[in-house]
């Protein structure tokens, strides 16, 4: 497939990373010729500098005869422009952009995107995405990720194993033995920076990270195996109150179950504007490293704190900060994933990575024969893909104990029909059975022709 990514930066270098290798013809677009320069440095791709918006670029980077533009600048109105020349004038099937302001994502003007008005087939919203993360990390206390599959059936969690987990030292095999009805599988390990697929044998240490698929209904029962206790989440702060804060908030407002919530927002406008949109959330103008402020929003007694500013420092040390005042759960915005090693160390709980949750979503949609979502695990180290089982899949009617899989990729629940099952040896994978797998990157490619799936949509 003929791909342009437009926009150079952190999200279009890593979905070109994706695509350039997995044999696709990729061609980057960005008027910043540094920006070209690396990710034609780096990676198998073309590139070309200039403004994505021009039809004269769009030309020499091949719009012609693409399969597909994906709009990924710093810009909502460069993406929305480049996508209606990407259509107007070189009839590109495909077209995705990435929008940022909240006026654009206004579901009163939902009929904007339609290709006799502003021909985007999928908009993807980074602040939605981050806010959507965020709210699942607070879900989930105890876990440093934490993604839903099959509808919300099965959830995906990482957890952090410390001294007092009961099943250090416990090959995994083992498991199943010691607690036989727990329907939770180990998929991957992050042991001193390197993550791989566990093996039967292998045992769990202090320290390592770990990525578990569970039934929804297991959850606390998984966090419990592997040392985590599950509190109700009654009084929440967040520091930010911009877009991505704004919208937590809101979300937190809406639940059934009430959660006391408090905003911290520096700027005063921005705070006013916050303010004016929330009902029963309290906003306080001020900065969230001030410790006095902190007590004044009774951080104390807070069960958590998400710091989502737009500045990577403020959110760590605001952090730290609300630990070390008796908060038991800090969760922080890092836009640098090379910030990532430090969160342990800081004894923050768990950060969102915007870059991650922005590839997967796009992921998902240029994922494609019965692909239904991707999720992009650590820095597009590996992936969880959940998808359906063809006939002409080389695994369907297969017993899973004869499938050969490659060493990074580990099944962690089947779907047949409605009913969820934990993979054994002896189950056969059928026609139009839907499977969640966990897959280093470097396998993605061979998993697809497992799946007899592809990137070409057509």
């Amino acid at each position: 497939m003929k791909v342009i990514i437009c926009g150079a930066g952190q999200v279009g270098w890593q979905i070109a990373r994706h695509l350039s290798g997995e044999n696709n013809d990729v061609t980057v677009v960005d008027n910043n010729p540094e920006l070209v320069r690396r990710a034609t440095d780096t990676l198998d791709v073309q590139g070309i500098a200039g403004f994505a918006s021009y039809p004269e670029v769009l030309d020499r980077a091949g719009a012609r005869d693409a399969d597909m533009v994906i709009a990924a600048t710093y810009s909502d109105e460069v993406n929305m422009v480049t996508c209606q020349v990407a259509h107007s004038v070189f009839a590109v099937p495909r077209k995705i952009a990435r929008l940022r302001s909240r006026s654009y994502l206004n579901v009163v003007y939902s009929d904007l995107y339609r290709r006799d008005h502003m021909p985007i087939d999928v908009v993807i919203s980074p602040e939605l995405e981050v806010a959507e993360a965020a709210l699942k990390r607070f879900s989930a206390p105890q876990a440093f990720d934490t993604e839903m599959f099959f509808g919300g059936k099965v959830q995906m969690l990482g957890i952090r194993l410390d001294e007092d987990c009961p099943v250090i030292n416990t090959p995994l095999r083992q498991l199943t033995d010691l607690f036989s009805t727990l329907r939770a599988v180990v998929v991957g390990v992050r042991r001193r920076g390197s993550l791989f697929a566990p093996e039967p044998g292998d045992q769990l240490f202090v320290g390592d990270e770990i990525y578990v698929f569970t039934f929804a209904e297991d959850v606390a029962r998984t966090m419990e195996v592997f040392g985590k206790t599950t509190r109700q989440q009654e009084r929440a702060i967040i520091i930010g109150g911009g877009n991505v804060g704004l919208m937590v908030a809101q979300r937190l407002e809406s639940q059934v179950r009430r959660v006391r919530t408090k905003v911290i927002e520096r700027n005063r406008k921005t705070a006013e504007k916050a303010a004016e949109a929330l009902e029963r959330t309290i906003v306080l103008n001020g900065d969230g490293l001030d410790g006095a402020l902190l007590a004044e929003a009774g951080v104390d007694r807070a069960d958590a704190v998400l710091a989502v500013t737009d500045d990577d420092k403020t959110n760590m040390l605001a952090s730290v900060r609300a630990k070390s005042s008796g908060c038991p759960l800090a969760i922080a915005l890092i836009n640098d994933p090379t910030l990532s090693p430090l969160m342990q160390p800081l004894d923050i709980d768990a950060f969102i990575n915007p870059r991650a949750t922005t590839v997967s979503s796009i992921l998902r949609h240029i994922r494609h024969g019965r692909v239904k979502a991707v999720y992009s695990v650590g820095d597009a180290e590996a992936e969880i893909i959940e998808a359906e089982v063809l006939s002409t899949s080389p695994i369907a009617g297969q017993l899973l104990r004869d499938i050969d899989f490659p060493e990074g990729v580990l099944i962690g629940a089947i779907l047949k029909g409605t009913e969820v099952h934990k993979p054994r040896g002896g189950i056969r994978i059928e026609e139009g059975d839907v499977i969640a797998l966990f897959s280093l990157s470097a396998d993605v490619p061979e998993v697809e022709r497992l799946l007899q799936v592809s990137i070409d949509f057509f």
